[in-house]
Formats: structure tokens, C-alpha cells, sequence
């Protein structure tokens, strides 16, 4: 802290060149700062991006003595000490300084404070209390329910250069991405200890070379970052710069990603910059005021969850929570972010009446700070990482989630197309019988299809709280549950758009998803689940391999129907084309048990034709009705087709073509 009024100290006062430092050596805190006064402008502008650099607890030396570090934004606050094991959590003996200027955070240089050191913060309040708090830039924190925060740094080895190197072209929009969504703690764990979770490095074992095999290009962690509420799924979280301890250190987690990477596997990491729990080590009355949060509990509070919303109005929460945007991608070397419920962030009447929601400064709903915010951190992380995306989990029809922030839009790479997927899900519970009065359930996305760019998720959600798990959404018997599963896999596959699996999906769990215990692996002695996990395996090696199915994902270029009219018979035909003629695929579902042996096809050209793949394949748990040999089309009109092809299309089944020369 540059200062040249040595009086205020004690005569002890000792002036170091490293740094802006002055040590009194009479007080247990000397004076220093890391932060410069640029730093403090940017910080008060809600443009300093790197906070992490500077706030928290720091590992450093000053005048050749080891030490901590510590920064804090507590304006309101009339009093902030270090509290910890080494002054026997002493609320008085280790006072921070209050910078001179504005900024409002308390600072100062603990010596002989090392790493693994656990500690808090001990505030006066603005209103007298006394609060404890924990470190919203902590680096690591005491497992749950201990609340304290760890003295931690972020260093490591990083051996994924090449993963880093090549990731812009093979996570950019024009190339495949599906994602195996998973909950760390309940994937898998101990088989001999069902009630411990496995560790980052124990996860990596079986993981990694898991999702190498099924196929996927990317897994999603729900949320990682510290949480004290093990039901909350990680959806509450309390140390937002903190890998979660419940499974190691911070550095094992890096590990985990790394062994990721070395397979040439993309992490993207469930971030909640939503709402925060009202725990009282938490962010919530940080200083004995609204600091983080709305004072206005209208725009403050969330009714659904019981948590707060930041107040994005304010320049200092803006940049605290794009550093730690920029942190996960920085230090943990993620490959993208999937915002979590975005749709709740902007607009203030959202689960709310009119009379119970806050306003705009013009008398709307829209919350103008989470527009500013969400723009502002898509701008910063796109523009220092190469190669990552964002993703919005967004349910409203806000324009422009994915659109440039430079044409109005937020930024966002990509969007959850919640309404294709509530609408598929719809149809496929009905019993085929009735399926033809909502053929439209199927057809309606595709007028909307290109307007943003979407994801199509089947995640956790759609798998907890009584909605039952993928494969008892199923209407018939055992058979028919499973080959309308795969067709439902498939047409997901084969639609516009990137994809996500919760893990379980892909082998037909049976039951909910349930936090507290392991998947299901046992499932997969019988035909049937082992049978779906070849089918999504066959998947996403198809969408790998031909480029109709994702080089076009955001644009009509890549999509036309043939057939979607025939409700009476719940066909579903359509084209998806890539750059070139030839990647041409055709797809047609049969949404009814009804075996199509001799089913007249309408083609887009004149030529030779041949069946790659098919849900009723014997592998799978089908029954082998697939299409052998080549098909020559005929000069009969078909489907508005001047050219078609007789072939069988499975019952309850999907069947995809190619244009071949042999």
C-alpha cells in the first residue's frame, strides 16, 4: 500500500522494496497490497476480470519472510480480522487494513502463514454484529460441514499443450459435440464402501476411459465448486473459486481434467451465477449489509430455491463473478461453461407474480444488470480463451441468447432447446396409438430450429423428482420401451443441434437419478440396457463420422423434410446435408409398432442408396429387421420426390441412408 505518511505507524516502521509494503513489527499484520490503483479502477468499474490475482489468500514472501496475503471487499464494514488455527481463532489479533481509497477492501501480509492453513474472517458489521465469514476468493475449503476456508494455491504441472493447442477446431460450432452430463458423486463409488464418494484421481481411473469408448466428445460436471448442501446437487454454492473437497484437493481435479484432455476429451463445467445459499459463513449480509445480493428482496430473493440473486447492478459483484468465470477457465484449463438457470437472471417476474417482482428503472422486468453482466462475461471469456463455448440453460424466449454481443445479443455459443426437448418427451409418452393427433409435437421445432443456437439435453432434470427415468417414459412392454428409446436416441441424434446425455440414459437406467447412490452398472448384465449402451455407443460414432449430422447444426442449410405430414401413420422423414452432396443422409423414423416391410421412400436424387445404420439391429436388443444391399432408385414419385426406393423401416425404429458409388 504506497503511502508517504509514516507517522501513522510506529516508529518500528521499516520501508521494503518489494511491493508496496511497510512492516510494523509491533503489529502481527504488516501493510500490503497487491493491489495497484488500476487494479482498484477496474475493480469499482466492474472491469477487472482477474480478480483471483489479487483477492483471497496469497501465498508470498515479503522482506524475505514467508507469508499469506489476505484481501477482502467488505466496504461496509467496521472492523475485519484473520481468524485461525495459529491465533486460536482471536477475533482481535490479526485486524486487516482498510485501503485509503474507495474500493472498500480490508488488506495486510500475515507472516509465517503457510499453505493448509484454515481460517475466516471475522467482520464488525455495519450494524454492530459480529459475523464470521469464509473467503469468497478461497482457493479451498474445510469439507462439509466444517465452513472455514484453507490458505491453498492453484499451481501445477499442465500437460495438456496439445489438447490446448488443437482445441479451437475441434470444439468449434461446425464440428460434433456430444456431451456426457454426470454428478461426481454418484457415478460411481466405492463398490466396497457405498456411502464414500470417489476422489478426482480415483474418478479419472474409470472415467476417462468409459467416455473414450462410448464415444462422447465432452463431459459435463454438475457443479464442482464448493457446496455445503449435499441435496442441493452442487446448485448452492458457497466457495465459488474452490474445488469441491468432499472429492480432493484442487490439484486433483486438475489432474482429472487433464487425463480428460489427454484423450482428447472437452470439459465444460456447471457454473451458478444465479443465486447463492443464505448460509451464515456465506456470501449472503457479507458485512452486515446487502453487499452481494439485492437489498430489495423483490429482485434479492428466489422464491423456488430459498437463495439469493447477485445484484448485478453493482460494478463489484459483476467483476467478482467474471473473474471467477475467467478462473475455472484460466487455472482449471476448462473448455466451457454451461450457465445455470439464465432464464431466472433475467427477468425480475420470473417465478414471481407482477405484484411480487421488482422492476427495471424504465418499469419492466427485465433485470438490465444480468443482461449487462451475462454480456460482459461471454465478451472477457471468448476474448482471452481460444476455443472454449458457453451454454445458457435458458427456458424463456428472450431474443438473441446465442446472438453476437455486438448485434444486441448475449453472447452465448449455444442455448438448451428446452422446448424441443419437453415437446419430444410429450410424444414419446404416448402410447403409438394416439401419437398421430400430436405429430406436431415433433414437427413444431423445426420452425424454430435456427433461431438460436441450440443444444438438445436430456440431463438430470429430466430424471429426478417423480418425472420417472428415460426408459419408463416408455409406453408398451419391455421391448417396446426399448426400441422407443433408441428411436428416441436417435431422432435426438440425427435432429439439428449439439447433444447431452445425464449419465444412466445411456444404458436405460431404471430408476431416478439418486445422488446418494452409484449408477446402476449392474443393469448391464441384462441384454437390454447392455444393448442400449451399444446403441448410443453406435451413436456417437456415427455422428462423429458423417458431417450432415453436425457441420450445419445452427443452420437450415443442414435440414429438410421429405415427409411430415403422415400423422396417421407416425412417419417422420427428412434430409441433413453437409457441405458437400454426397454427405446427404436420409432418415426415416416409424413411431408406430407396426412393421414397414415394403415402405415406398421418396429420395433426393437419382442413384444408389444404402441403409448405415439402424435401431433394430440384433446388438442393440432389435430384431434384425435391417436393410441389406444396395437400393437403386426408381422413376416413381414419392413424398414430393420424383425419385424413390422401396425398403423396411423397423417397428418402433429409426433407418438411416446413404448415397453410395458401389
Amino acid at each position: 500500500m504506497a503511502t508517504t505518511k509514516k507517522t501513522k505507524l510506529s516508529e518500528k516502521v521499516k520501508t521494503v522494496d518489494e511491493g508496496n509494503t511497510f512492516i510494523d513489527y509491533s503489529k502481527n499484520v504488516w501493510v500490503h497490497s497487491l493491489l495497484t490503483d488500476f487494479d482498484i479502477a477496474l475493480f469499482i468499474s466492474g472491469k477487472h476480470f482477474r480478480l483471483y490475482e489479487k483477492m483471497g489468500a496469497h501465498l508470498c514472501t515479503i522482506n524475505k519472510t514467508s507469508g499469506t496475503y489476505f484481501a477482502v471487499w467488505a466496504p461496509n464494514a467496521q472492523e475485519v480480522s484473520v481468524i485461525a488455527n495459529f491465533n486460536n481463532w482471536s477475533r482481535g489479533s490479526h485486524q486487516l487494513y482498510k485501503r485509503w481509497d474507495s474500493s472498500g477492501i480490508w488488506e495486510g501480509f500475515i507472516p509465517n502463514v503457510g499453505k493448509g492453513e484454515v481460517y475466516k474472517y471475522y467482520i464488525k458489521g455495519f450494524d454492530g454484529s459480529d459475523i464470521e465469514k469464509g473467503d469468497p476468493y478461497a482457493l479451498r475449503w474445510e469439507h462439509p460441514p466444517q465452513k472455514a476456508s484453507i490458505v491453498w494455491d492453484t499451481d501445477y504441472s499442465w500437460k495438456d499443450k496439445t489438447w490446448l493447442k488443437k482445441r479451437a477446431k475441434v470444439t468449434a460450432l461446425n464440428q460434433p459435440m456430444s456431451v456426457y452430463e454426470l454428478h461426481l458423486g454418484s457415478w460411481q463409488r466405492d463398490p466396497s464402501n457405498p456411502e464414500r464418494v470417489l476422489s478426482y484421481q480415483e474418478i479419472a481411473k474409470s472415467l476417462v476411459p468409459y467416455v473414450l469408448d462410448m464415444g462422447f466428445t465432452h463431459v459435463e460436471l454438475m457443479p464442482i465448486m464448493e457446496y455445503p448442501y449435499y441435496p442441493s446437487w452442487g446448485y448452492q454454492v458457497t466457495g465459488y473459486f474452490a474445488a469441491s473437497s468432499r472429492h480432493g484437493h484442487p490439484q486433483d481435479l486438475m489432474y482429472l481434467i487433464e487425463e480428460l484432455h489427454k484423450n482428447d476429451i472437452a470439459v465444460i463445467l456447471d457454473w451458478v451465477p444465479s443465486h447463492f445459499p443464505g448460509d451464515a459463513n456465506g456470501l449472503y449480509n457479507f458485512d452486515g449489509t446487502h453487499l452481494y445480493e439485492h437489498a430489495d428482496m423483490r429482485k434479492g430473493f428466489h422464491p423456488d430455491w430459498k437463495s439469493y440473486i447477485f445484484n448485478y447492478d453493482r460494478n463489484e459483484v459483476r467483476s467478482f463473478l467474471i473473474s471467477n468465470a475467467m478462473f475455472w477457465l484460466d487455472k482449471f484449463h476448462a473448455d466451457g461453461l454451461r450457465v445455470d438457470a439464465v432464464a431466472s437472471m433475467l427477468y425480475f417476474d420470473f417465478s414471481r407474480t407482477a405484484e411480487e417482482a421488482g422492476t427495471n428503472e424504465f418499469g419492466g422486468s427485465e433485470n438490465l444488470g444480468a443482461i449487462k453482466f451475462l454480456q460482459d462475461m461471454n465478451e472477457a471469456v471468448y476474448g482471452n480463451f481460444e476455443g472454449i463455448q458457453t451454454i445458457a440453460e435458458e427456458s424463456s424466449t428472450f431474443d438473441g441468447v446465442t446472438r453476437p454481443v455486438y448485434a444486441g445479443g448475449l453472447g452465448f455459443g449455444m442455448k438448451w432447446m428446452m422446448g424441443w426437448m419437453n415437446d419430444t418427451l410429450k410424444y414419446f409418452k404416448n402410447d403409438p396409438i394416439y401419437r398421430k393427433f400430436n405429430h406436431h409435437q415433433l414437427t413444431f421445432s423445426m420452425t424454430y430450429a435456427f433461431t438460436e443456437n441450440f443444444m438438445l439435453p436430456f440431463s438430470h432434470d429430466e430424471v429426478v423428482h417423480g418425472k420417472s427415468s428415460m426408459i419408463y417414459k416408455m409406453p408398451g412392454d419391455e421391448w417396446q420401451k426399448f426400441a422407443n428409446l433408441r428411436t428416441l436416441y436417435g431422432y435426438m441424434f440425427t435432429h439439428p443441434g449439439t447433444k447431452l446425455l445425464f449419465m444412466g440414459n445411456e444404458f436405460a437406467q431404471t430408476n431416478e437419478w439418486n445422488f446418494t447412490e452409484s449408477l446402476r452398472w449392474d443393469l448391464l448384465k441384462h441384454a437390454p440396457h447392455a444393448g442400449m449402451q451399444q446403441f448410443v455407443k453406435a451413436l456417437n460414432k456415427l455422428y462423429k463420422a458423417e458431417p450432415a449430422l453436425y457441420h450445419f447444426s445452427f443452420s437450415y442449410e443442414g435440414f429438410e423434410w421429405i415427409e411430415a405430414d403422415d400423422a396417421n401413420n407416425s412417419i417422420f422423414i427428412y434430409q441433413r446435408k453437409g457441405e458437400k452432396a454426397k454427405d446427404t443422409l436420409v432418415i426415416a423414423l416409424n413411431l408406430t409398432p407396426v412393421y414397414l416391410q415394403n415402405f415406398r421412400m421418396g429420395m433426393p436424387t437419382k442413384g444408389k442408396w444404402k441403409e448405415i445404420f439402424n435401431s433394430d439391429e440384433k446388438q442393440f436388443f432389435g430384431s434384425g429387421n435391417v436393410n441389406a444391399g444396395i437400393f437403386i432408385t426408381e422413376n416413381e414419385t414419392m413424398h414430393h420426390k420424383k425419385q424413390s426406393v422401396v425398403v423396411k423401416i423397423p417397428p418402433l425404429g429409426i433407418a438411416i441412408f446413404k448415397k453410395t458409388t458401389k
